[in-house]
Parts: structure tokens; sequence; C-alpha cells
């Protein structure tokens, strides 16, 4: 079979652009990891869909239509519900655009709705389906895409938790079957040369193949050495000022994780379920990580001096509660997943010992904060895993309510602290709830409560960030009323602080999801299954009752304290057992009359968090690198204009036959980017009067002329340089205009 010309050049086309498209997929493959994008699926049917069409190259009239019907039919089928093209429709998409464009006018980037969202990625796939197919099959131009290709995966492998391993393998084999067709291809045209039939086909395609396989093969299976270089993001982090960035530090949208950062809380944050850790345990616990003293107004920090020690053995001394408090033991596992970047120890309230573990591995215990970090070789580590011993407390509800008000001077003087700015309605708030109440607990509780029953809402989307005169807690109190658990916990923190109950802001993980039920381990008890995620990070409230210790409250909503209160029934009236009749519907034990919308919104109720991961400084990071990119891009489309003028400095200068010649080739080049490519059996002159007949001058004949004396006779001309340079310096500023 002969293939013609014209069928060549289709072949070579249709592959060329299919690798374009399937490197364009690898930009695509990140957004589910890293932004808030789901059905990725269907976005990259219609971004194949654009790609066919323009790779077929029909008129716009028909090109256009199609298109924009595939855009109609995504955001229908996944944002409206009414009838397609009925008066509904239209009018709730006019309302969509009108919002949006108020939106942007007013520059309120984060509540820009999911529909517009997904209209300008949809715009994008239309436009980038285009431009591949010029960059690709008019302009012949692939490495620069290839290049920013491996730049997008190494940058996003780097500073998100997206893997990019197998990705940089994908896009090596699709780079070298691009650029080996791309070459062959220019050579076949270069010489005139026609495939005819399969064995002649065969004696490119089968070498061609073995040494892209042959390549990937070896480059895949050679040993790697580690790391040459320290790793480059600590160094990222301490340059723009922090470890990782919290969920509410007002950088624009984040992923939801543990942090460090709780400096500045606010803002939007989306969900992450990549898991942290599995856990066997009896029943669902909340896993502590630290606690926090000082209230600044905008967020959290620790001004407690640190006392760190390094525990010898399991045995942390960690305890939050006194001896009074009624214990239970019990035993509990965790273990920590390949996706952690945990360096510290999660446990649960009344955690005394960690009786097994790998035995390189040491504890180091901040004691103000219970805080405790994993070291291996002097250096912070995750822990694979570890089995800890708890003595699990109950906490009698008549103990809590006659523990009165003597605390200790250092709790008091710690653990009071509020800023001098705080508005007074805040205190005002505080004691019109605690008003009737003539203890400490019940006083904690109508606080707790008030969050449930007050209007507030629990979001993660529209979120404010408070300004400079803001308070966080005053913001959230009494002008937006919505947020996640970060406003809640430290609004009851505030709160209770502002009419004299010591408390401490905590932040850690929820439960987590149950897995499996009545599972034996090798100790021969049954324990419960859980799978805890990046989701479950969340922040709660401990207050400090005088002989009892720190006790868990849970103020946000939608969540239960999983913590375990009882009523002494020991010289008590019928009066307490009605009251714990009573109390048994309160969020201590779970309340009914949100069990069903807690587990129809479990990604929702189960997301507050109050610190985001590693990737807290991810649009930092973003930022600087699309600011390098579009640099690079600007740089490379913009070459010869800044190459021109910087060689019209430097040639006007050296006028020998040398610089001559330079100068020649360069403007070769720069006529050949701007369409005026010389044919391959043109001669120089043939060249030159088409390149004349197009700008209407006679300048490329006389500098072909002295171009062909110099080669070929050696002759130099240097009278002549400064009107040589002048039509030269003519010729480039034509071409590039």
């Amino acid at each position: 079979m002969t293939l013609s010309r014209s069928q060549q050049q289709h072949y070579y086309q249709l592959i060329l652009y299919l690798c374009g498209f399937l490197l364009f997929w690898e930009w695509m493959r990140p957004l589910e990891k890293v932004t808030d994008t789901h059905n990725l699926t269907i976005f990259v049917i219609y971004a194949a869909f654009c790609f066919f069409i323009s790779f077929l190259q029909v008129n716009w009239w028909l090109s256009m239509p199609l298109k924009f019907l595939g855009l109609v039919f995504i955001l229908d089928g996944l944002f409206l519900y009414e009838r397609l093209f009925s008066k509904e429709w239209f009018l709730i998409v006019y309302q969509q655009f009108a919002y949006n464009f108020e939106v942007i006018l007013a520059q309120s980037w984060g509540e820009i709705t999911g529909f517009f969202r997904s209209f300008l990625f949809v715009v994008l796939l239309w436009l980038m389906s285009y431009l591949l197919y010029f960059w690709f099959v008019v302009a012949k131009r692939i490495f620069l895409f290839v290049l920013m290709t491996f730049i997008v995966i190494t940058v996003m492998d780097t500073f998100t938790e997206y893997n990019g391993q197998w990705a940089i393998v994908r896009t090596f084999l699709i780079a070298l079957i691009a650029l080996g067709v791309s070459s062959f291809f220019k050579e076949m045209e270069k010489e005139e040369i026609t495939l005819m039939g399969m064995n002649r086909l065969r004696r490119w395609v089968i070498p061609m193949s073995s040494i892209i396989l042959l390549s990937t093969v070896v480059g895949y299976a050679a040993p790697k050495p580690g790391p040459q270089w320290a790793d480059p993001v600590p160094y990222l982090e301490s340059a723009v000022g922090g470890n990782s960035g919290t969920v509410g530090s007002g950088k624009g949208i984040q992923k939801i994780g543990y942090g460090e950062d709780d400096t500045k809380l606010g803002g939007a944050f989306i969900q992450d379920e990549t898991p942290v850790f599995q856990v066997a345990a009896k029943k669902e616990r909340y896993w502590r990580v630290e606690s926090k003293n000082h209230y600044t107004g905008k967020g959290w920090e620790n001004t407690l001096e640190e006392n760190v020690r390094h525990v010898n053995g399991g045995d942390l001394g960690i305890q939050t509660f006194t001896d009074e408090v009624e214990t239970e033991e019990q035993f509990t596992v965790v273990n920590f997943t390949n996706e952690a970047a945990l360096k510290k120890l999660v446990y649960p309230y009344g955690t005394g010992e960690v009786v097994a573990y790998p035995e390189e591995f040491q504890f180091y215990v901040n004691q103000p904060t219970g805080e405790v970090e994993t070291r291996k070789n002097d250096r912070a580590s995750q822990i694979p895993g570890y089995r800890m011993r708890i003595n699990v407390p109950s906490y009698a509800y008549d103990q809590l309510r006659e523990a009165g008000d003597d605390d200790p001077e250092d709790i008091r003087a710690t653990y009071l602290q509020l800023p001098d700015n705080l508005p007074n309605r805040v205190r005002n708030l505080s004691r019109q709830i605690i008003k009737d109440e003539d203890n400490r607990y019940d006083a904690v509780k109508e606080i707790e409560d008030y969050f449930s029953s007050s209007g507030f809402e629990y979001n993660m989307e529209n979120v404010a960030v408070p300004g400079e005169s803001d308070d966080y807690v005053d913001q959230f109190l009494f002008e937006t009323q919505k947020g996640y658990c970060d406003n809640f916990s430290t609004s009851m923190v505030v709160m209770l602080r502002s009419v004299g109950i010591p408390a401490r802001w905590v932040k850690g993980f929820t439960g987590g999801e149950l897995h499996q039920s009545d599972v034996e381990l090798d100790d021969g008890e049954s324990y419960n299954l859980y799978q805890v995620t990046n989701g479950n990070a969340h922040s709660w409230v401990e207050v400090h009752f005088p002989g009892i210790g720190w006790v868990p409250f849970e103020p946000t909503k939608g969540f239960s304290n999983p913590t375990d209160f009882y009523v002494d029934t020991e010289g008590t009236g019928d009066g307490t057992e009605e009251e714990d009749s009573a109390d048994s519907t309160t969020p201590e034990t779970g309340n009914p009359q949100h069990q069903m919308e807690i587990e129809e919104d479990f990604n929702e109720g189960e997301s507050g968090t109050g610190a985001a991961g590693g990737s807290g400084n991810f649009w930092k990071y973003l930022t600087f690198a699309i600011a390098v990119i579009g640099i690079a891009i600007v740089l490379y489309v913009t070459r010869f204009r800044w190459m021109s003028a910087f060689l019209k400095r430097r040639y006007k200068h050296i006028g020998d036959a040398a610089t001559y010649q330079k100068a020649y080739q360069y403007l070769l080049k720069v006529l050949d980017n701007r369409g005026m490519q010389r044919k391959s059996n043109q001669t120089l002159r043939e060249y030159a009067r088409d390149v004349d007949m197009r700008f209407q001058t006679n300048d490329m004949k006389i500098l072909t002329h002295h171009y062909e004396r110099m080669l070929y006779r050696n002759e130099q001309q240097s009278n002549q340089w400064d009107k040589v340079t002048e039509l030269w310096e003519n010729l480039i500023n034509k071409a590039l205009s």
C-alpha cells in the first residue's frame, strides 16, 4: 500500500495531536487532588470532543455550535434541574451570570459559584483544543509544551499531595513519541520522501518504538540515587513566614488537614479525604495532638514556655484529669498511612503508656501543650504505628456541677487571657447566656448549646476573613454566623474566658469513619476499625474544673462529643435520675434530632479542621510557579524581539565577516519564524527575491549579495558595514512588525 503525501500528512497530524491531548490530560489529572474539582471524567470527555472537532477542521459555523452545545449539556447536567431550554432554565442561567459578574466586579473571588467556575473551566478546555492544534499541527512547536508539562507535574508533585511518579513516566513516553514522529516527518518533508507500503513504514516504526520502550524500561528499572539537594519546601515555608498554613489563614481557598500555623484564622477550604491513620479502638474517640493558650483576636499562638522532655520508654506522663475521675483501662492501636506527614503522636483522652512501638523512635513531650513529637536519629520523623494503653475517663455530672470556681492561680493567669481590644458585646452576650446558671458546668453547657440554637451555620466555603480592625470571634458571633470548627471552638473559648471560666483551644482529629466492627486482634479482644483522613482534622474546647482537670466540650454544629458522662446514682434522689434522662439527648451522647442530618452529611459534618496540612501555603507556591512559567512563556514568545534589540547593539560595532554571517543566519531564522520559510530546493537568491516581493524592497537581495561574496570569495567590505547593518535592521523590523 502506497501512502500519498496528503495521507502521510494526515496521519502525522493525527499522531501529534493525539500526543498533545494526552499531554494536556496530564495537566488535568492533579485537579481532583489540589482543587475542589469533581466529575473530572466529564471534563476530560468534553476536552476530547473539542480536540476531535478541532482536528477535523470543520467550518467555524459548525464547530462553534457543536462545542457550545457540549458546554451547555455539561453545565445543565451538573448544576441545573429545570427542563433544558425552558423559561425557568434560561432564568436560572441569567441569574447565575448576573450574580457572578457582580461578585467579580466586587473582587469577592471566593464567592464565585461552582456553576460559573465550571463554565470558565469548560471555556478554557475549548480554547486549549484550538491552541494545541495550532502549536502541534500548524506551528509544529512541540518542545515548549512538553517542557511545561514536566514543570507542572514536578511542581504539583513537590508542593501538593499529588503523586507524579507515573505521570512522569507517561509524559516521558508521550513526549518521546511526539518528538520522534515530528522529527521523522520533518526529514521526510525536507527530503521529499514518500512511504511506499508497510515494509518501509516498519523500517522506522520498529526502531523508534524499540528505542522509546528501551529508554523507558531502563529509566524506570535503573537504580536511582536519593535526593542530592535538601528538601526545598521547608526553606520556602520559612521564606514566606511560617510552616503549614491553616485553613483559616486568609490566603484563599485551601485544603483541609492538620497544620501548625493558627495565627490567622478564617477563609474557605475544600475537602480532602486523604487517609492519615487507621485506628483499632473499642469506640469512636477524639484524637488529641496539642492545645494553644493565647488568643490574638485573629487566631491562636502558644506563649507558654516550652517544657520538652525526652520520655524513656512509652510512659508519656500526659494527664488532663485528676485521680478523682473514674477510668476504664483499654488498649488502642494506631497505624499511619504512607500519605500522612504527621510527625507527632495522636492520642485519645486518658493515654497512659505506649506499650509497643518501633524501638528506633523516641518521644519528646511538650508538657504545657500535650504535644508529643516522634523522632528518629534525633530528627522529627513520622512513626509507622504504635499500641497504647489508655485509661478512658468518665465524668460524673454531679461532680462537675460541684467543682466550684477556685482555680489555681497559674491556670487563671494563663487561660483567662483575652486581647485588650475584644469588643464588649462579646462579654455582654456571654453574661446574658449564663445569667440563670449557678455552677460552672451548666454555664459551660449553656454556651456550648447556644451555637446549635441561634441560627449558626456550619459552612466551609463562604467563610469570612477578619479585616485589620475586626475581631475573629466578634465577626463570627454578630456578623456572619457562618463557619467551621475553628469559628465555633474559638468563639466558645473566648466567651468562657470573658465570664471568668478558664478554657483552652485544642486541635487534633475526630474519630474517623467506621470501616469494620468486632474485629479480633492478636490480644483476643474485639475492636472496631476506623479510618481517619485529613477531612477529620478538627478543633474543640477544653474547660478547667477544679479538682477534676480539663474536660472536653464540642460546640461545632453537627458534631457530637464522644466523651463519656454519667450520673452517680449513689446517694441521689429521683431528681437526679430525671436529669440524667434529660441530658441523655444532649450532644455528649449524640443528639437523635440531628442524627439523620449527621449521617446524610457525613462528608460535611466530619470535615472541620483547625489547620490545613502541608498545602497551607500551596497558593503562594503555585502563584510563584505560575509567575515563573508565565515569565518564561513571555520571554520565549517575544524572544526574537529582545534578541534582535540585543544583537542590533552588538553587531553595529563589530564589522567582520564572521559577525555578518551570524547576523544573516539570524535574519533567516526570524523570517522562518514569521512564516517565510525557505524551501529545501531554493537558492539564497531565489529566497531573497521572494522576501523582497513580500516587503516591496531590494534589501534582502543586497544583503544576500554581500553574504555570498563573504562566504564564497572571502571578501570583506568594511566600508559598506554601516549600510549593510541598516538594511539588516530594516528587514528585522519589517519581519517583526
